[in-house]
C-alpha cells in the first residue's frame, strides 16, 4: 500500500461545535477552563476520526482557536505593539505564551485598539489574521504549540504529523517591513523554528510538514538562495525528524531548482497544479532522495473524485518516483469543504453518490493507497466510481456559453453622462452615505426563519415579520440621515445561498458549513446544473422598502463570479461557462428592479479578486471573463440607474483596470482593517468613478472612534475627487449587534457631515 496522509482536516465539528464553543466565550457565557476542554474534546474527536478512516500521517498543528496564521505570530512573539498596552507593557517571556484575551483582542479588536488585518487566504475564501512585522523583529518562542500538539496526539496513539507555516510563506504573508528587509526578517526567524523542530524531534516525532504555499505563487528567481539558505539551516541539526516541504493551490515554481532544496520531502497539488506539476516531474524528473506527496483528492470542492482516472493518473506518476517513495494526500487542507455527507439525508440520492465531503475524501484516499497493486475488487471499485460520475454529469449537461451580442455588455451612455443623469434622478449631496446592504440578523431573525422553514410559522406571518423589519430599519436609517438606503436583507440566510435557492441549478445541504474567517461559517450551496431565472429574487423586499420611503432604496445582488466561487462548482465545466450562464438570470433580476421603478442597484463581487489565478500569466484570461461577466448582468440597466458594486480588500493595484472595465458606476472596498493602506493605491493609479473606500471595520464587535472615521476619510479625499467619495462602511453588518451598528452609522453620518460642511463652505 501506498502511504497517505492528510494536510489539515476542518474545524468547526459537527453542528459547529467549535464556532458556538468560541461565541459563548465571547459573551461570557463559557469560562476559560471550559472553553479549552470543550475545544480539546472537538480535537480528540478529529483526530481518532481521521486515524479510524485510514489516514496513515495524520496532521496537527491544523486545529486553533481562531486562525493558524494568528497562532504562529502570537507563538512567535510577533505582537502588534498597539496591543502591548494589554500587558501593562510588560515584556513578553519565552514560554510563557499569550493570554487568550490579547490573542482574540488582535483577531477581534478591543474598545480603542482595531484589530489585525484580516484578508483572503491566497485565492480562497478563508481569511487569515495578517501579521505586523516591523524592520527589525526580535522573535522568541513564547509557546510550542506544535509540540504540545504533538504529544497530545502521541498519547492517543496517533500517528501524527505536526504542521506548520513555513518562514518563507509567513513573511510572504506579514506587513509592516519594508521590503529590502524580508530576507533579514525571514531569518531572524529560523532559529526559532529550529528550537520548535529539536523538540519535536526529542518528543519522538516522525515527519514535520512544512506549509509553503507562496511557492506556487510567481516568486523571484532572486529568492532561491534564500530558500537554499533557509532549509540548509533547518535541515543541518536534524538527525531523524523528517522535512515535507508542501505545496498547494497551483503548480510549483521554478521546479527544477526547488526540488533540490535539502528537505525530505516534497508536496505538490496535482489537482490545481496537475498540468505544470505532472509536466514538470516528466521533464525534469524527481530527486530519488525524497518522498513526493501526491495531492491526490481535491480539498477544495465536493465533487467525488474520477478514482479510475486517479489511478491511471498515479500508474503514469509511478514511471517516474516509485509507489513506495509517495505520501498521497488531498489536494490542499480539507479545511476548505464541509465535514461528512452524513447528515445530508434531503439531497437528490443521485447527487449524494457524486458528492465527498471532508470524511469521504478521506475514504477516498484509502481507497487510492491500493493503487500501487489493485486486486480486481479494487479496480472494480475505482471502475464504479466513475461510472457513477459520469452518468451523473451525462444527465444533467451543462451547455457552452452561447454566442453573446457585443452589444449586450456596453451601458447605453459613457459614465459621466449617466452620472449627471443619475443626480438629476436621485439627489444626492456631496459625500453620500450609505451601507453595504444587510443589517443585524438578531436571535429573532433566526428563529422566525427557524420555524418558518419547519412549517411552525406560515408563509404570510413570516412575510409580516419581514416587513417589520424593513420597516424599522428603514425608520432607523432616516432617523441616521444616510442618504441611500438598503432594505436590510433579513429575508436572507446567505448572500450566495439565497440566491441560489430561487434559481434553478443549485442544491443545498443541512449541515455543509465551511469556515470563513473566525467563528463565522458559510454554506455553499453546490452548482450541479445549468442556472435557470424562474422568478423575481427580491424585488418584493426592495419594492416594499422603496415605498416607505422617498430616498433611493438600493436594490441588492450578488455577482456572478461571487457566487460561482462561494458555491462548490461542477468541477467538470470551465468556470466562465457557468459565470456566464449565472449572469443571465441575474440581468433579468436587475432589468425587474428597473421595471418597478428602483434607480439604484448593487451587484456586490466580493470574491472578484480572489479569485485571481496565483500565477501572473493566467491573470488576464480570467480578469477578462470576470469583467464581461458582471456587465453582461449590469449592462441591461439605463443609463439614469445607478449600478454599484462592493468588493472585498484586495491589492487593488494589480486588478485597477478590470475594475475600470466593470463599468460600475460606484464601487465600494473593504478598507478598514487595512488601515487605510489602499488608499495609496489611488496615489499611483487613477479611478475616473465614483468610489466608496470602507471607512470603519465591521468584522470587529468595537464601536469605531469617530477620529478613526475622520482620518481614513481625510486621507482618502487627498487623493480622490470629492464628487466622487462616499462615505460607508466595510462590509455588510448582518454579523453585528443593533447597539453597536447604530452608534458606528451615527459616527459615519456625523464624520460625513461634518466634512460636507467644510467642503462646501
Amino acid at each position: 500500500m501506498i502511504q497517505t496522509a492528510n494536510l489539515g482536516y476542518p474545524r468547526l465539528g459537527q453542528g459547529r461545535a467549535w464556532k458556538r464553543a468560541l461565541e459563548r466565550f465571547w459573551k461570557g457565557a463559557l469560562d476559560e477552563t471550559a472553553l479549552h476542554e470543550t475545544l480539546k474534546t472537538l480535537r480528540t474527536e478529529h483526530l481518532q476520526k481521521q486515524a479510524a478512516l485510514g489516514v496513515e500521517w495524520v496532521p496537527v498543528g491544523d486545529f486553533t482557536y481562531y486562525d493558524h496564521v494568528l497562532d504562529l505570530a502570537v507563538d512567535f512573539g510577533l505582537i502588534p505593539e498597539r496591543f502591548y498596552t494589554l500587558l501593562d507593557h510588560q515584556p513578553l517571556t519565552a514560554g510563557e505564551g499569550l493570554p487568550l484575551s490579547v490573542y482574540y483582542a488582535i483577531a477581534r479588536g478591543h474598545e480603542s485598539l482595531p484589530a489585525s488585518e484580516m484578508t483572503k487566504w491566497f485565492n480562497t475564501n478563508y481569511h487569515y489574521i495578517v501579521p505586523e512585522i516591523g524592520d527589525d523583529p526580535k522573535p522568541l518562542l513564547l509557546r510550542n504549540r506544535l509540540l504540545e500538539a504533538y504529544e497530545e496526539a502521541k498519547a492517543l496513539g496517533i500517528k501524527a504529523r505536526p504542521v506548520i507555516l513555513g518562514p518563507y510563506t509567513l513573511v510572504s504573508l506579514a506587513k509592516g517591513y519594508s521590503l529590502d528587509r524580508f530576507s533579514h526578517i525571514v531569518r531572524r526567524l529560523i532559529p526559532v523554528y529550529e528550537t520548535i523542530f529539536a523538540q519535536l524531534e526529542a518528543a519522538g516525532a516522525e515527519w514535520i510538514q512544512i506549509d509553503e504555499p507562496q511557492l506556487v505563487t510567481d516568486i523571484p528567481a532572486d529568492h532561491l538562495p534564500l530558500l537554499e539558505e533557509i532549509y540548509t539551516t533547518l535541515k543541518a541539526t536534524r538527525k531523524t525528524l523528517k522535512l515535507m516541504l508542501q505545496t498547494y493551490f497551483e503548480s510549483l515554481s521554478h521546479y527544477e531548482t526547488i526540488v533540490q532544496l535539502p528537505v525530505d520531502g516534497i508536496g505538490l497539488d496535482f489537482v490545481h497544479g496537475q498540468r505544470e506539476n505532472e509536466m514538470n516531474v516528466a521533464r525534469y524528473g524527481f530527486p530519488q532522495d525524497k518522498v513526493l506527496g501526491v495531492g491526490l483528492i481535491n480539498g477544495r470542492n465536493v465533487w467525488r473524485a474520477d478514482l479510475m482516472a486517479k489511478y491511471m493518473f498515479l500508474k503514469r506518476l509511478s514511471a517516474h518516483v516509485p509507489f513506495e517513495r509517495m505520501i498521497l494526500s488531498p489536494s490542499s487542507s480539507l479545511l476548505h469543504v464541509p465535514i461528512s455527507l452524513e447528515p445530508e439525508d434531503a439531497l437528490e440520492p443521485a447527487l449524494k453518490d457524486v458528492l465527498a465531503f471532508a470524511d469521504e475524501k478521506l475514504k477516498e484516499l484509502a481507497l487510492l493507497a491500493h493503487a500501487d497493486d489493485p486486486d480486481a475488487m479494487m479496480l472494480q471499485t475505482y471502475q464504479h466510481a466513475t461510472e457513477v460520475r459520469e452518468r451523473f454529469l451525462a444527465t444533467h449537461p451543462f451547455p457552452a456559453p452561447e454566442s453573446i451580442d457585443p452589444a449586450m455588455y456596453e451601458r447605453a451612455k459613457p459614465f459621466e453622462e449617466r452620472k449627471s443623469l443619475q443626480q438629476e434622478h436621485l439627489q444626492l449631496p456631496l459625500l453620500p452615505t450609505t451601507t453595504i446592504g444587510s443589517f443585524p440578523q438578531t436571535k429573532d431573525v433566526r428563529q422566525a426563519r427557524a420555524k418558518w422553514r419547519k412549517g411552525d410559522m406560515s408563509d404570510a406571518e413570516y412575510e409580516a415579520f419581514i416587513k417589520e423589519k424593513i420597516a424599522e430599519w428603514i425608520r432607523i436609517q432616516e432617523e441616521l440621515g444616510l442618504d441611500v438606503l438598503v432594505h436590510g436583507e433579513f429575508e436572507r440566510t446567505d448572500m450566495v445561498e439565497y440566491f441560489g435557492e430561487k434559481l434553478g441549478g443549485f442544491a443545498f445541504t443541512k449541515e455543509g458549513w465551511v469556515q470563513s474567517y473566525g467563528s463565522r461559517a458559510v454554506k455553499p450551496p453546490i452548482i450541479y446544473d445549468k442556472i435557470e431565472y424562474h422568478e423575481p429574487l427580491t424585488l418584493k423586499e426592495t419594492v416594499f422598502a422603496q415605498s416607505l420611503t422617498k430616498k433611493p432604496i438600493k436594490g441588492m445582488l450578488t455577482g456572478p463570479v461571487t457566487i460561482l466561487h462561494w458555491s462548490f462548482p461542477r468541477d467538470d465545466v470551465a468556470p466562465e461557462a457557468i459565470a456566464f450562464s449565472i449572469a443571465d438570470a441575474l440581468r433579468q433580476e436587475v432589468a425587474a428592479l428597473e421595471g418597478a421603478g428602483i434607480r439604484v442597484v448593487q451587484v456586490d463581487e466580493p470574491a472578484f479578486r480572489e479569485g485571481l489565478p496565483l500565477k501572473q500569466e493566467k491573470w488576464q484570461h480570467y480578469l477578462d471573463w470576470a469583467v464581461r461577466a458582471f456587465r453582461l448582468t449590469t449592462a441591461v440597466a439605463k443609463p439614469e440607474t445607478q449600478v454599484h458594486t462592493h468588493m472585498c480588500y484586495s491589492e487593488f493595484g494589480d486588478i485597477i483596470d478590470a475594475i475600470k472595465a466593470l463599468d460600475a458606476d460606484v464601487i465600494s472596498i473593504e478598507t478598514s482593517r487595512s488601515h487605510g493602506e489602499l488608499i495609496s493605491a489611488f496615489e499611483e493609479n487613477t479611478y475616473d468613478k465614483e468610489i466608496g473606500l470602507g471607512v470603519y471595520d465591521i468584522h470587529s464587535p468595537r464601536v469605531p472612534d469617530r477620529d478613526e472615521i475622520k482620518q481614513l476619510a481625510e486621507r482618502a479625499l487627498k487623493v480622490l475627487p470629492k464628487e466622487h467619495f462616499w462615505i460607508n462602511p466595510d462590509c455588510g453588518l448582518k454579523t453585528r449587534d443593533i447597539p453597536e451598528t447604530i452608534a458606528s452609522l451615527k459616527l459615519m453620518v456625523d464624520v460625513a457631515k461634518e466634512l460636507r460642511n467644510r467642503l462646501n463652505s
